[in-house]
């Protein structure tokens, strides 16, 4: 099975690759920088903002497969950033070319923020309605409802991986999950907010091979990828405290809660494990144990002295 893979260097991309080949596809990863460190992939350096070489790079690979992770995600940035409507037009270049390059399945992503969150319940694909709150939710819905039209019209099958919320090995350093971890490993003080907030972490390995296997599936449609289980802000971090060992460092309170946030955004994963067959392989305390471990080994050891 061959299958393009944009954004194969980001973050998610990244996870992506070894699950793939570890299934047997071949795999052609595209990213700005062309090639990458996964060993076995055929790497192709393109800008899917330059719609000709989109066209030509498709056109040449002939997959029978496009999971496209490429967008604009810089961290605190990518919500408002006008860039989302640059990606709306380069996705949907990419899906053209992909139709008349043969492609027979396409698989993209977009975020549980798209969701209308309803109040204390799990985040259903076939319930939930969506609803717009930032441009980057709204563009990623928009692009999926003209992706669902133009493929249902080509007779191409479609699938939309809905990511929830990230962490893991190589995150950006300012995200939630990293920044405590960078603290903790280095004996500072890890500010966090009240954290009363409940939110679906995924280990992004686990989303990683998630989404491999979402490619590589016959489900269409939205699919949540996800662990379907919810856990505070302050437990995370008070639990990233306590295997660190020093859960002393962790000021709950410290920072202000963010406007605006829901109480409540956990996923149902019954389509990710009844339809796709996956289910995540980390539990929380090992997801974050990696991740002070992957710190650690950049910043320097643990200080589990008290003070």
């Amino acid at each position: 099975m061959r299958i393009l893979v944009t954004g194969a260097s980001g973050f998610v991309g990244r996870a992506v690759l070894a699950p793939l080949l570890a299934a047997g596809a071949e795999v052609h990863a595209v990213s700005r920088a062309g090639g990458g460190t996964a060993d076995g992939c055929i790497w192709h350096r393109a800008d899917l903002m330059e719609t000709g070489r989109v066209h030509a790079l498709v056109g040449d690979v002939r997959p029978q497969i496009v999971l496209h992770l490429a967008w604009c995600v810089e961290h605190g940035r990518f919500w408002t950033d006008p860039a989302n409507l640059d990606w709306v037009a380069a996705s949907l270049h990419l899906a053209r070319a992909a139709a008349e390059a043969g492609a027979s399945r396409f698989v993209a992503t977009g975020t549980c923020y798209e969701y209308d969150w309803p109040g204390q319940g799990k985040c259903r694909e076939r319930e939930t309605p969506t609803a717009p709150h930032t441009l980057y939710d709204t563009s990623k819905d928009a692009c999926r409802r003209i992706l669902e039209a133009f493929f249902a019209q080509q007779g191409m099958d479609f699938a939309w991986g809905r990511l929830f919320f990230l962490y893991g090995p190589g995150e950006t350093p300012s995200r939630l999950v990293a920044s405590i971890a960078r603290a903790l490993v280095q004996g500072h003080k890890a500010p966090v907010s009240l954290g009363l907030a409940v939110r679906d972490f995924i280990d992004v390995r686990d989303a990683g091979a998630a989404l491999a296997a979402l490619a590589l599936s016959a489900a269409i449609g939205p699919v949540n990828i996800a662990t379907g289980e919810g856990i505070s802000v302050a437990n995370l971090a008070m639990k990233l405290g306590e295997i660190a060992g020093r859960p002393d460092l962790v000021q709950l309170g410290a920072l202000e809660d963010r406007a605006g946030e829901p109480p409540v955004i956990v996923a149902d994963t019954e389509r990710l494990i009844s339809e796709v067959g996956f289910r995540p392989l980390r539990t929380i305390d090992g997801g974050l144990g990696d991740a002070l471990d992957y710190w650690a080994s950049r910043l320097g050891q643990i200080d589990r002295t008290p003070g």
